[in-house]
């Protein structure tokens, strides 16, 4: 009886199919944005400790004013 029932309505079974696998699709592509920004932010955290320590200070000579790396 339960099957005669389902069989009548496919375009319900559709539906539902239709809306999990949307869900589905929507939670993998957040869950890959997240993925994606967290490593881009891993990333950006270890380019800017390499190029702060990269930083040539300045020194700026009295007598002309023009800036030299400074020495160690």
């Amino acid at each position: 009886m339960v099957a005669l029932w389902v069989l009548d309505m496919p375009q319900l079974l559709i539906l539902l199919a239709a809306g999990a696998g949307i869900f589905l699709a929507r939670r993998w592509y957040r869950d890959e944005q997240r993925r994606i920004a967290a490593e881009l932010a891993r990333a950006r955290k270890a380019m800017d400790q390499q190029e702060a320590g990269n930083i040539v200070r300045l020194e700026r000579d009295p007598a002309t004013g023009v800036y030299s790396p400074k020495p160690h």
